[in-house]
């Protein structure tokens, strides 16, 4: 992957961005703007989209003895204590008292995640709304601190709604108002899931196999009116396409039967290529880190061999990956 494919800032519009249209039968591969996605649904598609809210989960704390911690909330344990990713303090060091901004809080080391504790009556929302940055991916590049307006405003979608993720879905980021809306034209159904992303999505696969690798749980929801429109849907013979491998996930998790018939809780639902897709037919998604959970997912639905060459082609015509990058539509 040459490092300046990797996009440090979205597109000028929402949907500017281009879109590699990968055929799985066919295995051809087509080039489009994102703007004109609208032309590869049918009148009978469902389109799920995941409403998950980007919280600034990042926090930039001052120890006692002068030095900066970089901490990263994953998640609430209860009114005053999170479990977070910690960079700038020793391993094994105990309780160290830092602050943010004027609150002083404590951290207690663990492993992999350490606890944050906030001071009696402090509130974790106020304090990321104080402090908090944008929880960005290590690849894309600020200085330390830097509040940008842009990654406010860009790393979020815009049907964002219910506030939970550490990371944004990001084939949502492609959608504007008048995409959406030119899609609702054609007689396409909307419908919406939550899936709050957590680590699970971004922990690289580290193992020696695939097997090998530890999902981390993380929090979905499905209203009820969503899977009836997903049997109603799957009934008249239109599609199912998803938008994320989020909401695959919580597509696929709802029928697995692990929580038994309720459509919301906890999965680890891990999707990698030898999976048998239940629901999902079609999927929108970005260009993905390797070695990671939604590359391998990709690799599932669209098979290795296709995924690989798609790859490869967005790389000769110099697409832009990652996060801020641009999308694919798989069906």
């Amino acid at each position: 992957m040459p490092k300046e494919l990797i996009a440090q800032a979205p597109v000028g519009e929402r949907s500017s961005s281009r879109l590699l249209v990968l055929d799985r039968s066919g295995k051809t591969i087509d080039h489009r703007l994102f703007k004109e996605i609208d032309g590869l649904f049918r009148e009978n598609d469902l389109l799920v989209i995941n409403d998950t809210k980007v919280i600034p989960a990042r926090l930039r704390a001052r120890k006692e003895t002068g030095g900066w911690v970089d901490i990263l909330l994953v998640e609430e344990m209860d009114d005053r204590r999170w479990s977070c990713l910690v960079n700038g303090v020793r391993k094994g060091s105990g309780e160290t008292r830092i602050f943010v901004g004027d609150h002083a809080v404590v951290l207690k080391a663990g492993a992999p995640f350490w606890t944050i504790e906030l001071p009696a009556g402090a509130d974790a929302a106020r304090l990321m709304a104080d402090y908090g940055n944008m929880p960005l991916p290590p690849y894309i590049k600020r200085e330390k601190g830097e509040r940008r307006l842009e990654d406010y405003e860009r790393y979020q979608t815009v049907y964002a709604i219910r506030e939970g993720s550490i990371a944004a879905p990001t084939a949502g980021l492609h959608f504007d108002g008048d995409v959406i809306g030119r899609i609702a034209a054609k007689g396409v159904k909307i419908v919406p899931i939550t899936l709050h992303i957590g680590i699970g999505t971004f922990f690289l696969v580290k193992s020696e196999t695939v097997e090998g690798h530890e999902m981390h749980r993380e929090y979905y929801t499905i209203p009820a009116d969503t899977m009836e429109a997903v049997r109603m849907t799957k009934a008249r013979g239109g599609r199912v396409v998803a938008v994320g491998t989020s909401s695959v996930r919580s597509l696929e998790a709802a029928s697995s039967g692990k929580n038994g018939d309720s459509l919301s809780g906890s999965t680890d639902l891990f999707i990698y290529p030898g999976y048998r897709f239940k629901i999902v037919d079609a999927l929108i998604t970005n260009f993905h880190l390797p070695r990671s959970t939604p590359l391998l997912l990709a690799c599932a639905f669209g098979g290795q061999e296709a995924i690989e060459a798609a790859y490869r082609e967005a790389i000769e015509r110099r697409y832009r990956f990652y996060s801020y990058g641009d999308a694919m539509f798989i069906s």
